[in-house]
């Protein structure tokens, strides 16, 4: 029997526990790949500042790989408290990459302890350098393999239904299924994209406070391109999840998109409101949701007049698609801009102003993240596992779920303050000029 207030207060813990975690682990997936680049640029070039950048990014990316464990380990109680029936039915089948992401963990943090405790113990920066590999390796597979669970809820096969129940299970054949190559791909661009516009922010933030040091000038242009590069990379991958979309999932194209009638050379919508169906003070651009969904400006487009009123996605997943693209073609003009701008020397991009819209670039592009996820997860709504489960169908019966939400709220409060806490003050008491000038002292010799 279906409780509905259940179903609620699941619905939003779930929301909140995933809205906190995807920002540890976004960073968590990102940051190490920062570091591995720093320090093969400052091996590579003989330049102490990068080699500092990746020894001061390492030291703070602890933390959040601290906050992320507690909040992964919640995502994971979460999903067998609040949503037994789903994993009764689907847990035997997605339980590999489950596994598979705690092993790709452990192979991180085992190389990170060692990467960490070796500083200055190694005679060349390029044997140190080589511990970065299985760090960065095992954070991004872990992102591969729990997105390919959530590809899983979007595309399930390799099994079969039998009396409501999954048999002659496949998991390799579940696991490389349909929507994972486009949500792999995205989840792991987007997530090295906002690890460089984060520490992006943070050194335009320090050269805004008054730090003249080039370190800060090095980091930020490095960032800058890195950025640039996914941003890029991103908007190409977001072309292909439209057409996955179309062809699978249609209604959450057509739903994300308000289109609500089939028909050849659709428009695509940007903004606006809705009145009823009306869409009103919207920008319309002729034929891109056709070449979007299929690459051909005459194409049909499938709408929501093709399905039933209680298959549709809830429709202010609108505002979340046009959050997500106009922050990512942001970023993408901000980072292009100043890209050439380092290279061509206009003066514009050393102006106060412009840093301060690189600063904003940071929590613009966590905010991104943010919108990504909700439209995955909401667009797929009402099914939990696509087509075959609906999300009450899912939950558990407790009526205890609205205290677990304040609890779970209470330490994720905690959580966030205390690692923002603790990270300003780490890096507060030990700025860069001082870490050179002990650096300086322990070497004898000028830092280059």
């Amino acid at each position: 029997m279906i409780n509905e207030s259940a179903v609620f207060w699941s619905r939003a813990l779930t929301e909140l526990t995933l809205s906190f975690h995807i920002i540890y682990a976004t960073i968590g997936v990102g940051i190490p790949l920062m570091i591995m680049l720093a320090q093969w640029t400052g091996y590579k070039n003989n330049d102490e500042h990068y080699i500092l950048m990746a020894r001061r990014w390492a030291r703070g990316f602890v933390i959040t790989v601290a906050v992320g464990v507690v909040t992964g380990t919640a995502i994971g109680l979460q999903l067998s408290l609040l949503w037994p029936n789903f994993m009764q039915l689907a847990g035997q089948t997605i339980a590999l990459p489950l596994f598979m992401e705690t092993f790709a963990f452990f192979f991180e943090a085992i190389f990170l302890g060692i990467y960490l405790y070796t500083w200055d113990r190694f005679d060349s920066q390029k044997k140190h350098m080589m511990l970065l590999i299985p760090v960065a390796i095992g954070a991004s597979m872990s992102a591969v393999f729990i997105t390919i669970v959530n590809a899983f809820m979007n595309a399930p096969q390799g099994f079969d239904v039998v009396d409501g129940q999954l048999v002659n299970i496949q998991p390799l054949l579940a696991m490389l299924n349909p929507a994972m190559p486009t949500k792999v791909a995205h989840v792991l661009v987007t997530a090295y994209m906002t690890s460089a516009f984060v520490l992006a922010a943070i050194a335009g933030y320090r050269m805004l406070k008054g730090s003249k040091h080039i370190y800060h000038k090095k980091a930020l242009f490095m960032l800058m391109k890195i950025g640039l590069i996914f941003a890029i990379a991103a908007a190409i991958i977001g072309d292909f999840s439209g057409k996955y979309l179309a062809e699978y999932q249609p209604e959450k194209l057509a739903a994300a998109e308000w289109h609500f009638e089939t028909e050849s050379k659709a428009s695509l919508v940007l903004f606006g409101v809705l009145d009823g169906e009306e869409i009103k003070y919207a920008i319309k651009v002729p034929y891109a949701l056709s070449i979007l969904a299929h690459n051909n400006p005459n194409a049909e487009v499938i709408g929501l007049d093709q399905f039933a009123e209680e298959d549709r996605p809830p429709l202010y997943i609108h505002y979340l698609f046009d959050i997500m693209v106009m922050i990512g073609m942001f970023m993408v003009v901000v980072s292009l801009l100043y890209v050439v701008g380092k290279m061509r020397s206009w003066s514009f991009i050393h102006a106060r102003w412009f840093k301060w819209i690189i600063v904003a670039g940071g929590p613009l592009s966590i905010i991104a993240i943010e919108a990504g996820w909700w439209l995955a997860e909401v667009g797929r709504q009402p099914w939990i596992l696509y087509g075959l489960m609906r999300t009450p169908e899912g939950a558990t019966t407790s009526d205890h779920v609205d205290l677990m939400l304040m609890l779970f709220a209470g330490v994720y409060i905690v959580l966030g303050i205390g690692s923002i806490v603790v990270l300003v003050r780490m890096f507060k008491k030990n700025p860069i000029e001082r870490e050179i000038e002990d650096r300086h002292a322990e070497k004898g010799g000028d830092i280059l």
